[in-house]
């Protein structure tokens, strides 16, 4: 896993243990009884984040074996937070060899997020069909995994892990005129112009920055 995947694993697992706050504070049980003492503060109490905090570490490493045995544990204890099985199910797939259920595993953290319906939770959904994309990927299977990556690339269209996944899949954008081939010399010269108009404003915005 590289620097760029480690800062967007961290900012989506910020997101969430917010997400995760937002719910236990619209809980009613919560102001059933005014006496009821304060919830342990963040150095008491294991959150899905700690343990997702713990499974970045473990993945820097490349300790994929004591992340997913660190995700089993957490999946005991937290059995409905989608972050949580998802990264389960992935490594399931990946490190367990369990394809089947670490697919199911995946598509079940998709399905239960939906069913929670948070305010701004779409920034999750990038990580949960990557995750979900290359548990079909350890399974072989290379078309559902590319239909899962797209549809993270819905919710986030410059998810670099996600466009990085497609790359090493031969994935690549499709030619200025679709109909004709991508070694047609119309595509060729459309493809030249577009990439000179491409370059062009970031010219400009060097020479201006220079300027001052």
């Amino acid at each position: 896993m590289n620097s760029r995947s480690l800062i967007s694993l961290l900012f989506f697992v910020r997101i969430y243990d917010k997400i995760c706050r937002m719910k236990k504070s619209d809980d009613p049980k919560k102001h059933e009884d005014a006496s009821e003492p304060a919830p342990p503060d963040h150095g008491e109490e294991i959150k899905p984040s700690d343990y997702l905090r713990a499974v970045k570490a473990h993945l820097r490493g490349g300790e994929q074996k004591d992340a997913f045995s660190l995700l089993l544990r957490a999946s005991v204890q937290f059995p409905d937070e989608p972050l949580i099985l998802s990264y389960y199910g992935c490594l399931q797939a990946i490190v367990d060899k369990k394809y089947r259920s670490g697919v199911e595993v995946c598509k079940r953290a998709i399905a239960l997020f939906k069913e929670k319906k948070f305010s701004g939770e779409e920034v999750l959904y990038p990580v949960l069909y990557l995750n979900l994309g290359r548990a079909y990927l350890a399974a072989g299977k290379k078309k559902d995994a590319i239909e899962a990556f797209h549809k993270g690339l819905q919710y986030d269209k410059s998810n670099s892990d996600l466009r990085k996944e497609l790359r090493g899949l031969g994935m690549r954008k499709k030619p200025p005129v679709p109909f004709l081939d991508r070694a047609n010399p119309i595509n060729k010269y459309i493809g030249l112009i577009l990439q000179k108009a491409k370059k062009e404003p970031e010219k400009h915005r060097g020479k201006g920055t220079r300027g001052k």
